[in-house]
């Protein structure tokens, strides 16, 4: 195993590779100029087997290792932007207005590129490591990994682990978190029409009234968590939009209730889709109402492989030591589409201290160049831990 200290020498390099990309960040599908600056790096770094057009703009590379045959596992970095208008007021800021790199992802796909060079420079482990730069992350359903692992890449590549890594962001740099077991929550939204009949403000018993079955709505939502929930799992139900009449002398016919779901547990999913639309009906028909109902399956938990996480703990360990690595980090309920390839494949997802920043998805969130090293280090170790020659 090698110490941090190993992998400072790319630092620079990396850093001019994170803020190019943040630089030119591009939405989610559409990561056609960082494809083609990935897929060039790799090249460069004399590896011969690259795949592009995945997913429409994800890539898969193979390094071979010269320590005789083995299983290939893979190693997953996201490129996808979002559509946030950057203040962190960076020389590299975004390029490209109202789009930029708010979630990390530059830093990762930096941080696999710094682990492929090295990588393919020494081999020194068996079988193949599968480089994933996946496209479209951000988005709802379908996602990039939900593309990649359809379009086959796990059954064409022959990869029989898959591992992938976040920055996080009140963290400590140089330390990395991760437990076994669901690691991330699952997310599911949802769109209820509350269909009444309207008229006019001053007359409302002339109506029925959606807003106010909207707002009766909204408020039962909430009982689902507190009452009919066992207090010891995970569920979040969050009302997002709501869309009425646009004057004040008007009650509308109709009004658009939208939210999101979000569980620890596959089985909440169902309890959810089948409550809210129960408890919504019935509030509803209870005033002479109706409603239509639309509940959407984005992205399921993540959920991390007993075995798989044990060499992840092993490989951050070697980096960074036994004291900078949390393995018993408590689950975010935020959602991830890496759960995607944890469903076909067994797997570990991990954190990397990105240092007191500003949190994901700020308008002022930027990678931290100073995580870059660690995560490479990580990357490196990890392959190697794996697959030990």
């Amino acid at each position: 195993m090698r110490s941090i200290e190993t992998f400072r020498d790319l630092q620079s390099e990396a850093t001019e590779w994170r803020r190019y990309i943040h630089e030119n960040p591009e939405l989610y599908f559409q990561e056609h100029n960082t494809a083609k600056f990935v897929a060039e790096k790799l090249a460069s770094f004399g590896i011969n087997h690259i795949e592009t057009g995945i997913a429409e703009t994800g890539i898969v590379a193979l390094i071979q290792g010269e320590g005789g045959d083995g299983p290939t596992i893979g190693l997953r970095a996201d490129m996808d932007a979002l559509p946030i208008v950057e203040t962190s007021n960076k020389p590299w800021s975004s390029k490209k207005p109202g789009v930029m790199h708010a979630c990390g992802h530059d830093g990762h796909t930096a941080m696999l590129l710094g682990a492929a060079k090295y990588l393919a420079s020494r081999r020194k482990f068996k079988g193949s490591v599968a480089l994933i730069f996946q496209p479209a992350e951000e988005p709802e359903f379908p996602t990039g990994a939900f593309k990649m692992v359809q379009e086959g890449i796990m059954d064409r590549f022959s990869i029989s682990q898959v591992f992938g890594m976040h920055t996080a962001p009140g963290l400590e740099v140089g330390k990395f978190a991760i437990c076994a077991g669901p690691i991330m929550g699952s997310q599911d939204d949802f769109d209820i029409i509350v269909k009444g009949r309207g008229g006019h403000a001053a007359s409302p018993h002339r109506t029925i009234d959606p807003v106010v079955i909207a707002a009766q709505i909204i408020l039962g939502l909430q009982t689902l968590v507190s009452r009919q929930t066992d207090a010891s799992e995970s569920l979040v139900i969050s009302v997002t939009k709501l869309s009425a009449a646009q004057a004040y002398n008007v009650i509308p016919d109709e009004v658009q209730i939208g939210g999101t779901v979000r569980t620890l547990t596959s089985g909440l999913r169902d309890f959810a889709e089948r409550e809210i639309l129960a408890s919504a009906r019935g509030i509803a028909r209870g005033f002479g109402a109706d409603v239509e109902f639309k509940y959407v399956r984005s992205v399921p938990p993540t959920v991390n492989n007993t075995q798989e996480t044990h060499l992840a703990i092993e490989a951050a360990r070697s980096t960074v030591g036994s004291a900078s690595v949390d393995d018993k980090r408590r689950p975010s309920i935020g959602a991830e589409d890496f759960s995607y390839m944890l469903e076909a494949r067994p797997g570990a997802f991990i954190f990397l201290g990105n240092g007191s920043t500003a949190p994901v998805h700020h308008p002022a969130f930027d990678f931290n160049d100073e995580a870059l090293p660690y995560g490479i280090g990580y990357w490196v170790n990890l392959a190697e831990t794996v697959l030990a020659a």
